[in-house]
């Protein structure tokens, strides 16, 4: 089972933007089952594949996991970007690309096309230093600082923290100052989907990152979880398999890459 693993530091100038970026190049198909897991943010991937291919694809929100086989001969640099950060790059609201890969340059905003044309040709295992010098030229001047904040506050409430459970939506709703409608509304134009479901998709990738460290019962209580039944459900209809079954790779069957939907 292979999963992308994030690069250890950001530089310092894209984290007001960027959450994360996760680099891949592999020479010959990486061995066993290629997984995607749910993921509640966007983001931003140049990719070189085999052929020569050169993509700057925008991949929205996935709300369940898939299973691929790897590919040879192909190399990617993903930037995972921050809560509030899809529209004033991508020209889009969040939940407009939910369950979709779409080419930046179709996407409508000015900076998506001028992003796109400074990174395609671009090494994706080097372009890291270019893209630290335009992405925060092209997106200082787009984003609105209270509402990013209060969009942000709002998703680490609701994350979970090591020896924290996350909050419950009417919970931060109140913390915020802001009614339960105006937090959804929040969500789905900077993250793509309502506060409940986020909070939903990061138990489901906690528990997947820490299933067989510790006790299923605990691993529950400390993820937010009524009990062991509860998560082993939610992760079951989100990941496809029981708990147990992803810790053993007993995964469903992998369909080629080919089958993510362009659009």
């Amino acid at each position: 089972m292979t999963i992308a693993e994030p690069i250890a530091t950001i530089p310092d100038v894209l984290r007001p933007w960027v959450a994360a970026v996760r680099t891949m190049s592999f020479a010959e198909p990486p061995e066993g089952t290629f997984v995607h897991l749910p993921d509640a943010l966007t983001k931003v991937v140049l990719r070189v594949t085999a052929d020569g291919q050169r993509d700057v694809l925008a991949v929205g929100p996935r709300v369940r996991a898939t299973y691929h086989r790897g590919k040879p001969h192909i190399s990617c640099v993903e930037l995972v970007l921050a809560p509030g950060g899809v529209r004033p790059l991508l020209g889009v609201p969040a939940a407009g690309l939910v369950g979709r890969v779409a080419p930046v340059e179709g996407l409508p905003g000015g900076a998506a096309r001028r992003f796109a044309r400074e990174v395609r040709w671009l090494d994706p295992l080097e372009a890291l230093p270019r893209i630290a010098e335009v992405l925060p030229e092209l997106l200082s001047a787009r984003t609105d600082p209270d509402r990013t904040a209060l969009l942000r506050a709002g998703v680490a409430a609701l994350s979970v923290r090591l020896h924290r459970a996350p909050a419950q939506v009417r919970d931060v709703a109140r913390e915020l100052s802001v009614s339960e409608r105006q937090l959804r509304n929040l969500f789905t134009d900077g993250v793509g989907v309502s506060p409940k479901h986020y909070a939903r998709i990061d138990r489901v990738r906690t528990v997947a990152a820490r299933a067989g460290s510790v006790g299923w019962s605990e691993l529950a209580a400390a993820t937010g979880y009524f009990d062991q039944s509860h998560m082993t459900t939610d992760f079951r209809a989100l990941m496809g398999v029981p708990p147990r079954s992803y810790v053993t790779e007993r995964l469903p069957a992998p369909s080629p890459c080919q089958a993510i939907r362009r659009g």
